[in-house]
């Protein structure tokens, strides 16, 4: 997710050659059943698990097996009745962090976020309790996916924990598929032009979807992601797979698409009622770059994560779409409210839901570019970016990212402003059933 908060950072001033976004056909779920619309404005929040940012404590990790799952199962129970009284109505929960599991899989070792160590049981299922707890407070869940990467950087330790495996069922798909295995911003990640690949992670969600009675899947902006000193080698795969392609890049958007339909169309014939929703880079394309753009200025998800998000909601690909747009009004290369608008516009004509990030980890935080974060505890700009959000028909709720900035000293202002607004209504967007 912080893929995007460095979004202005990369501003690249190249023409790419392909200007406008062609609208391919591409083949449609295979039924026109929608997901479950929820009842009233989703108001959301992601619940992190990497690196325990949110989630679990890191106290509970060397714990004894029974203290360490009272104590895990405490805190989530803790942070759902938390949310319950700010008004929260939906969670979304990371699963899959990495190429680790959160839930008890077939096919991915546990996650090391749990225990400390790759593989190792946690003694209970993360997935189904948070669904149990969440479920019994009226709350929906949707399990959140980063699909592609594989561990959060390269160091002996790391691969050590990663051969580890190889003697423990499932072992890691870093022992099983190592000629999937690429580095790209100093992770270990799977080449997204691998057929098998994505066949691979389309078979995690379809485990997903049909054992649990989860409310949605959503991936976030991690597909292609890449630093200027850590790039994604993946020439031979071109050379293997970008037949008919007359560059990389746009071979590289197609593969991320192949993988949207795939997914898309998994949970449709799986479960037509769960909804499918990507979280990607608030900015599609620079309108410099794009007559189709937006009137912004900055890094873009067309162009640096290869996925072309616009294509996919005309295609009627995905339930809900969640734009993180991380800036205040006055940031004029990529305002919010010129963003929320675009994408509103973009919904418009589709039957795809809206959802809006917003960052409430700027919330409290000096800046000099957006001094906005700390003029009243953030306030004024948490206000007007949420009234613009209920002043377009076409945004159907707002996510803040992330759940742990909601207990920080420097957010309390706005976090007592969310509950003034969003608590008492808070019961009126129970979960459908």
């Amino acid at each position: 997710m912080l893929l995007a908060a460095a979004l202005l950072a990369s501003c690249s001033s190249e023409r790419p050659k392909s200007l406008v976004t062609p609208l391919l056909s591409v083949t449609p779920p295979p039924t026109s059943v929608p997901a479950v619309a929820p009842q009233g404005p989703v108001r959301g929040v992601w619940l992190t698990t990497v690196s325990r940012l949110d989630w679990p404590p890191i106290s509970s990790v060397n714990a004894p097996p029974a203290s360490r799952i009272r104590l895990q199962q405490a805190a989530l129970i803790a942070k759902l009745d938390t949310l319950q009284r700010l008004g929260i109505n939906t969670v979304f929960f990371q699963v899959k962090p990495d190429g680790t599991a959160l839930w008890r899989s077939r096919i991915l070792p546990w996650s090391d976020m749990l225990t400390g160590t790759i593989g190792e049981d946690p003694g209970y299922d993360p997935l189904q309790f948070i669904l149990d707890e969440a479920h019994k407070r009226g709350m929906r869940v949707h399990a959140w996916f980063n699909p592609y990467r594989v561990s959060t950087n390269v160091k002996p330790g790391t691969v050590n924990a990663l051969n580890k495996t190889l003697s423990g069922q499932p072992a890691s798909v870093f022992m099983l598929h190592r000629d999937w295995i690429r580095t790209a911003s100093d992770r270990f990640v799977l080449d997204p032009g691998i057929p098998a690949a994505r066949e691979w992670i389309t078979s995690i969600i379809a485990e997903v979807v049909a054992h649990y009675d989860i409310d949605g899947i959503q991936f976030d902006d991690y597909f292609y992601a890449e630093t200027p000193g850590s790039t994604l080698n993946d020439s031979a795969t071109f050379r293997a797979y970008g037949q008919g392609f007359n560059n990389k890049a746009d071979w590289r958007r197609h593969n991320t698409q192949q993988l949207i339909e795939q997914v898309s169309r998994t949970i449709k014939q799986l479960k037509p009622q769960v909804a499918f929703g990507v979280s990607p880079a608030g900015v599609w394309r620079n309108l410099s770059h794009d007559p189709a753009g937006s009137d912004t200025r900055g890094a873009a998800a067309y162009d640096e994560a290869y996925a072309d998000t616009r294509r996919w909601v005309q295609s009627g690909l995905l339930d809900y779409i969640a734009p993180q747009i991380y800036w205040p009004f006055s940031r004029q290369a990529a305002r919010y409210d010129v963003l929320a608008k675009w994408w509103a516009n973009v919904v418009k004509p589709t039957h795809t839901r809206l959802y809006i990030g917003i960052a409430l980890y700027k919330v409290g935080e000096p800046s000099r570019l957006e001094p906005e974060w700390t003029d009243a505890g953030g306030v004024p700009e948490l206000k007007r970016q949420l009234d613009l959000n209920d002043s377009l028909p076409q945004i159907s709720g707002t996510i803040l990212f992330r759940e742990n900035y909601l207990n920080l000293p420097q957010t309390q202002q706005a976090v007592e402003y969310l509950r003034q607004r969003w608590g008492e209504s808070s019961s009126a967007t129970r979960r459908p059933r």
